[in-house]
C-alpha cells in the first residue's frame, strides 16, 4: 500500500508521520503539541478520493490523533477509575522503534550498495609440478615387481615360524629407512636387494620400499636397470648430496 503525498510515496501511517516529523524538525515526543496532527489529518482528508481498503490505516491513524488530541483537552480521570495505556505513550513508542528500524534499513541498503562496488578476486592456483622419478631403463612398474619378489621372500621365510608363539617387534619406520639407503649408497651403487637384511620382515621390506619411494621423489636417488629381468641398481640422484635427518 502506498500513500502519495506530494510526489512521494508513504508505506505507511508511521512513515508519513515520520516524514511530517522530520519536516517540522521537532522531537517524536513533541509531535501533539505541534501542527504536524493537524497536517496529518488535512492530508489524509485530501486524499479522501483513495480506495477505503488502502487507506484505511492512514485513516485510523488519524482516527488515533484525533482521540490524543480531545484527550489533551479533557480533565484528567478521576482517583480509582480504571486508566487504559495512553494512546498517545503507545504511539511515540511505535513511532520510535519505526524511526530505529528505518535508520538500520538505511544502513543495511549503505551496506548494500558499498558491497556492490567490491569486486573480489578468487586466488591463483599455482598446480604443484608433476612428481619425476630418476629410472634408467626402469619403469615403476617394473621397481613394483622387484618390490613384490622381496615381499614374497618375506613370506615364505615368515611361514614356518607361523605356528610359533613369539612375535617379533619391528622397529623399522620410513624416516629411519630413509638414513640406512643414504649411508649405504654413501659408498657408492647397490643391488636393490641387499637393501634388505638376509630373513627380512613384511614391515622391513614395506618400510624400505615407502623410504625409497621418497628418496627417488625427493632426487636424492636414481634407479637404473641394464637389462629386462637384470639388477635394480641404487645410486645417488642429483639431490643425493643433500643432508638428511633421520627422526
Amino acid at each position: 500500500m502506498a500513500f502519495v503525498v506530494e510526489a512521494r510515496a508513504f508505506s505507511g501511517p508511521l512513515d508519513l508521520l515520520l516524514h511530517l516529523i522530520g519536516s517540522a524538525k521537532i522531537d517524536i515526543k513533541d509531535i501533539f503539541v505541534s501542527q504536524v496532527t493537524d497536517q496529518y489529518i488535512a492530508l489524509v482528508h485530501k486524499a479522501g478520493m483513495l480506495d477505503m481498503e488502502e487507506a484505511s490505516e492512514f485513516i485510523q491513524m488519524a482516527a488515533t490523533l484525533l482521540l490524543i488530541k480531545s484527550r489533551s483537552i479533557l480533565p484528567p480521570p478521576q482517583e480509582g477509575q480504571e486508566e487504559e495505556e495512553d494512546p498517545g505513550t503507545l504511539l511515540i513508542r511505535q513511532l520510535e522503534e519505526y524511526a530505529r528500524f528505518q535508520q538500520l534499513a538505511g544502513q543495511m541498503q549503505e551496506f548494500e550498495q558499498a558491497a556492490a562496488r567490491v569486486f573480489a578476486k578468487l586466488p591463483d592456483e599455482y598446480p604443484l609440478p608433476p612428481v619425476t622419478y630418476e629410472l634408467e631403463g626402469l619403469t615403476l612398474k617394473g621397481l613394483m615387481a622387484a618390490f613384490a619378489r622381496v615381499s614374497a621372500r618375506a613370506r615364505e621365510q615368515l611361514a614356518p615360524q607361523a605356528s610359533g608363539s613369539v612375535i617379533r617387534l619391528d622397529q623399522h619406520s620410513v624416516a629411519h629407512c630413509m638414513g640406512h639407503i643414504l649411508r649405504r649408497t654413501r659408498r657408492g651403487s647397490l643391488p636393490f636387494t641387499e637393501l634388505f637384511s638376509q630373513t627380512p620382515t613384511r614391515n622391513e621390506v614395506v618400510t624400505l620400499f615407502l623410504a625409497l619411494l621418497e628418496l627417488l621423489k625427493q632426487g636424492r636417488l636414481r634407479v637404473s636397470q641394464q637389462e629386462a629381468q637384470g639388477d635394480i641398481i641404487i645410486s645417488r640422484g642429483s639431490r643425493g648430496g643433500e643432508q638428511h635427518h633421520a627422526q
